[in-house]
Order: structure tokens, then sequence, then C-alpha cells
């Protein structure tokens, strides 16, 4: 496998990621979501809830697009070709950066395919050489929603960046815990089926292609025709460590979830939701989107 040509110039991710978002915002082609925010605290785990206080912003666009996916009769794709203020920078010659237009999170980018990739392929070396290019300049939250039971939205493949450190992710406390046993491992607390190893900042984009697929043959999950996924999955990355979640449910209860629900942040629409989130519990309500564990 050769090495991939890398475009972006070091040392300016971070600053193009804030002058692009001043002048998105600005321009209203970045459309930032307001919302409040509770902690609900869990077996160890401290959730970091969102509750949406306008979404009427992101259903607006959302008729847009299926008015021109009834137009045209082919469904509409933002990525291609992308807003233009919302481009951030080249990443490679398969990847471009671009912010998410409808952010609840400050400073959450995405990490898109030049050409058509569906989101339900399995990712690609040239996807992790492109990731890894972006967490080389600052440290965040990786994510990617395989499909639409794991919460994807959008048809064309894009992994997420939000710029969380260890200390941000809700979740980092647990895996301490975790068994590792031949650099694979499992976290304790976590009732549901997933598989977890550590990674090491600098390391190839081939060693991290290959653990990620020694993680989907652990759970299963395996590549078909045109390097399509067997099955939906939850994949979540930083600099130190990668956890990959199966799922077989987009929703329980009406509460999407997506990747960063299982890193402790979750988002729901309205207060009767954080209620019932709260009478559920954020546990269980992971456990019902993903495969429970079986009990011995």
């Amino acid at each position: 496998m050769h090495q991939q040509e890398i475009r972006l110039q070091s040392g300016t991710l971070w600053t193009r990621i804030k002058k692009t978002t001043e002048q998105a915002l600005k321009s209203g082609a970045l459309k930032s979501i307001p919302t409040e925010v509770e902690i609900i605290e869990q077996d160890g785990i401290k959730f970091v809830v969102r509750i949406l206080e306008n979404i009427n912003r992101k259903k607006a666009d959302q008729e847009k697009q299926d008015q021109k996916t009834a137009k045209t009769g082919k469904e509409f794709n933002p990525f291609l070709p992308y807003e233009e203020g919302l481009f951030v920078a080249d990443i490679s010659p398969t990847h471009v950066c671009i912010l998410n237009k409808f952010n609840v999170v400050d400073y959450h980018f995405l990490i898109i395919t030049r050409a058509f990739e569906p989101q339900e392929s399995l990712l690609t070396l040239e996807d992790f050489t492109a990731m890894w290019a972006c967490l080389a300049e600052f440290d965040g939250l990786v994510f990617y929603n395989g499909g639409k039971l794991a919460g994807a939205s959008q048809p064309h493949k894009h992994l997420q960046i939000v710029p969380f450190t260890e200390t941000d992710i809700p979740i980092s406390p647990l895996l301490k815990t975790a068994k590792l046993e031949n650099d694979l491992g499992t976290i304790p607390e976590f009732p549901f089926v997933h598989t977890f190893t550590t990674l090491e900042l600098g390391e190839s984009a081939e060693i991290t292609f290959k653990k990620y697929h020694t993680l989907l043959q652990t759970l299963g999950i395996q590549p078909l025709e045109n390097n399509m996924q067997s099955g939906a999955y939850n994949l979540l990355i930083t600099r130190e460590w990668m956890l990959i979640v199966p799922r077989q449910f987009e929703e329980f209860a009406e509460i999407s979830v997506n990747s960063l629900g299982f890193a402790g942040a979750l988002l729901v629409k309205n207060q009767q939701q954080i209620q019932l989130l709260k009478n559920i519990s954020p546990i269980k309500l992971l456990s019902n989107v993903a495969f429970p564990k079986q009990q011995n």
C-alpha cells in the first residue's frame, strides 16, 4: 500500500475552521442550532444531553431537499457539490473538509469524499489517511454513522469530527476499565455488544485500517460486494482508542441515537423527551438500539 498525498498544510486546519466558521455565520451558510444542556449521571458516566430549542431550520432544509428529490427523481446530495461557504480545506486527492451546516457543537466539521461513496460502505485506507491528517492537527473525537440504522442522515460517505478532548468525552473514565487481550477488548460497564482497541498518535493509516477490520471481524460485520457493509454500526475514534458498536435500531421510544450517544452525548427534541430519557435511563436507551450482551 502506498502512502497517499496529504494536501492539508501542517498547522493550518484549526485556524481555517475558526475563520470559515466566522465567515459562514455572517453569510448564513452555517445554521447553528441552539441547545440547552443537561447532565444525567448513570453507572459512572455523566451523560451530556442536549435539548434542541429550535429544529425548524433543519426541518425546512430537509423539506427543500425532499422537493428537489421529487422534481428530479434523484436523491438530493448536499455534498455534491458542497456549499462553498462551508468549505474549510483540501485534505487529500480523495477528501475535503467542510463545516457541518446544522451544528449543535461549535466547530463540528465533516471529512467527505470528493466522489460519491455510499455511507453504508466500509471505510477505506484513504478515509483513515484523511482522518489522521486532521487528528494530527488537533485533539478531537471522530465518529462515523455506518448506515441509517446507525443514525446517518446523508447517503454520501462522511466522517465527522467534534473538537472534544479526552476529558470532554463522558465515557472516558470507563475506558480505563477496558479488558484487553491481543489488543482487543470490551468495557465491562457496557451491557451491549461492542469491541474496543487502543491507538497511538502518529501510527500509520495502514495500521489503523487493519485494526478497524479486526474489530469488524470480531463483531461479525463483513465486507460485501463493492465494499458494502453487512450490518450497521457506530464508530468512535480518538488519538488514543477506537470503539465499534453494531446497531439494530435507529431509535428507541422515538429518541434517535447516533455514534455520539455511545460516547455519552445524546440529543433530544424537547423537554418531554428528556423526561422520557430519565425514565428509561441512557444506558437502557443505548442497549435497545444496539445488541444487548448475551447473559452467561
